[in-house]
């Protein structure tokens, strides 16, 4: 445990000192090629589209890196990240990262997902600057990326070993768990 905590740790720091600085205003301008899917305030606008909005900075830069360098793939992502440059990365996750997460838990806490909570927390707000939200995400995308993790098809030195270990009951219950939290974003 303490190893994957200093891993974590380490992730966050690289993570977000690699596009530190960016400016927010800017990387609301460039967010109008977003809007269609995730929203210019970054809520999603279609199912198989994440939240964005009150993701940590780091984490965004790292997804949108990653997919510029073919690192992550997805039809869509890929294509869009492709032209983008470490600046404007570091302004949209400026952007999006300055929007505040705000969810509203209304089951029970004792009914989160166990394997989950310590990085994405019971009501779905990330614990680290490296994790992504899950609350208020479509169960379908939560879902699939689990799925997607359980494959190999999406690689993470976390993800990956817990994602292999969960059957398909178990990740439709944290998809389940995540979707039914209320999600919105409020500038900071």
């Amino acid at each position: 445990m303490r190893q994957i905590l200093f891993l974590t740790l380490g992730a966050v720091i690289c993570a977000g000192g690699a596009h530190a600085g960016g400016d927010p205003a800017a990387g609301k301008a460039l967010a109008g090629q977003c809007h269609t899917c995730h929203g210019i305030d970054g809520v999603a606008k279609i199912p198989i589209a994440p939240h964005i909005g009150g993701e940590p900075a780091g984490y965004i830069a790292a997804q949108l890196t990653a997919f510029r360098d073919g690192t992550r793939v997805h039809e869509m992502m890929t294509v869009v990240a492709r032209t983008l440059t470490d600046e404007q990365i570091a302004d949209l996750a400026a952007w999006y990262g300055s929007q505040k997460a705000v969810a509203t838990l209304t089951a029970d806490p004792a009914g989160a997902p166990d394997a989950c909570v310590a990085c994405h927390g019971i009501d779905g707000i990330a614990v680290a600057g490296d994790v992504p939200n899950l609350a208020g995400e479509t169960n379908i995308y939560i879902d699939t990326q689990l799925k997607a993790f359980r494959l190999g098809k999406r690689v993470h030195e976390v993800m990956t070993p817990i994602a292999a270990e969960l059957t398909d009951a178990e990740i439709r219950a944290a998809a389940d768990w995540y979707a039914a939290i209320g999600y919105s974003v409020a500038p900071e």
